[in-house]
């Protein structure tokens, strides 16, 4: 009886407790969610499974403070997500980014490059609104960035700023934020379909949804090539301390424009993007343990995250508007493309592209909005630097 007693004192369903609970529901909910309604699998499903891994309870031992998954030292788990406290996953992330974009539509027509920009303010508002809730400064660049749509540069940033180990000058330790942020910004990015939708429809008007724009111009070779080499310096020297994400964005879209390098592009854009993304996810999920996920600090951060993905995209509609202010009617740009803006790529443009064929089944926007959206993905890692560049 005493062994048999001792066997369920170590087991799980002994040490479980509410939170648990209500966190392995939430991994349900990503899953049933990637499953049945296709919503960012591939980052939903390694989520939500690894939130299970995370919120499975164990015995804990006192003396030697063991836990379970990530926190557990010199476990698997522990580490594979020092990718994540570290930081050096997302930078691999942009690198199969850049080596999947095509940039031609943003060369073809540059000023669209102003929608991006103009969603960034997601970013700036929710680092104001963070601040505003007690959270110190850098919690608050790192909660900002869940704005952009953007999970690596969320994850980069946090590692920098919210890594439970930087101490302010005085005396108070910054919390470990890393987890709460992921899943925010990966939530948010595959909500897209739904919150977005509702924001384009309340501040455009039929007839601008309806505006049919030029089709974007032929880029050549060259273009294409110097593109990435021009935008590195150009971005770097604004914003250097994004340079492990923008440069490897741009290296990568050089692999992939050069064509001399294709095995290396292929390798970036295919089998290492896709091994870096299974091991994120499932730490990142399994970093959610109930103790030390379901705090106020989290709900704040899901709250803020929700409003500055709203703020964004409505900050990329109200941009393209004021610029049809000064375009000739024959240059005018259809509104709903500023929604793109946001770095939640390819989602973002295909839900404007969608949107378009239901007002008009010849519209075609999506070549339209891949500008916006892919200008949207240097915007936020510039946003990121700049940010670091103020608070670290």
């Amino acid at each position: 009886m005493s062994g048999l007693f001792n066997f369920y004192e170590f087991s799980g369903f002994a040490n479980i407790a509410w939170g648990n609970v209500i966190m392995m529901l939430i991994g349900f909910v990503f899953l049933f969610l990637a499953i049945k309604y296709d919503f960012e699998p591939m980052l939903l499903i390694p989520i939500g499974f690894g939130i299970l891994i995370g919120n499975i309870p164990m015995f804990q031992v006192v003396d030697f403070n063991l836990k379970l998954g990530v926190y557990e030292p010199g476990s698997v788990m522990n580490i594979l997500y020092q990718g994540v406290v570290q930081g050096w996953y997302p930078p691999i992330i942009f690198l199969g980014i850049g080596a999947m974009t095509d940039f031609s539509s943003l060369i073809s027509n540059p000023k669209l490059m102003l929608l991006g920009a103009a969603a960034q303010i997601g970013i700036f508002l929710t680092f104001l609104g963070a601040i505003y809730l007690g959270f110190a400064a850098p919690e608050a660049g790192a909660i900002g960035i869940i704005g952009g749509a953007d999970g690596p540069t969320a994850i980069f940033i946090s590692s920098k700023l919210a890594n439970g180990l930087n101490v302010l000058p005085d005396g108070t330790t910054v919390k470990n934020l890393i987890g709460p942020i992921a899943i925010a910004a990966y939530s948010y990015m595959a909500l897209v379909p739904v919150i977005q939708p509702p924001v384009i429809k309340l501040m455009t008007t039929k007839k601008e949804r309806l505006i049919r724009m030029k089709p974007p111009r032929a880029v050549s070779k060259t273009e294409k090539v110097l593109f990435p080499i021009i935008g590195l310096i150009l971005t770097a020297y604004i914003a250097p301390s994004a340079l492990p994400l923008i440069g490897m964005l741009f290296f990568g879209n050089l692999l992939k424009e050069s064509g001399v390098t294709k095995r290396l592009a292929t390798t970036a854009a295919n089998p290492l993007i896709d091994t870096i993304t299974i091991l994120l996810g499932i730490t990142v999920g399994a970093s959610t343990q109930a103790d030390v996920f379901l705090t106020p600090a989290s709900i704040k951060i899901f709250a803020l995250g929700a409003g500055s993905f709203v703020i964004a995209t409505a900050g990329g509609v109200a941009g393209a508007k004021i610029m049809n202010l000064f375009l000739k009617k024959e240059n005018k740009i259809n509104p709903m493309i500023g929604a793109s803006g946001v770095s939640a790529v390819p989602d973002s443009a295909r839900v404007v592209q969608h949107m378009g064929l239901k007002e008009d089944p010849t519209n075609h926007l999506l070549m339209h909005a891949m500008a916006p959206n892919v200008s949207g993905v240097i915007g936020s890692a510039v946003a990121a630097g700049i940010l670091l560049s103020f608070l670290m």
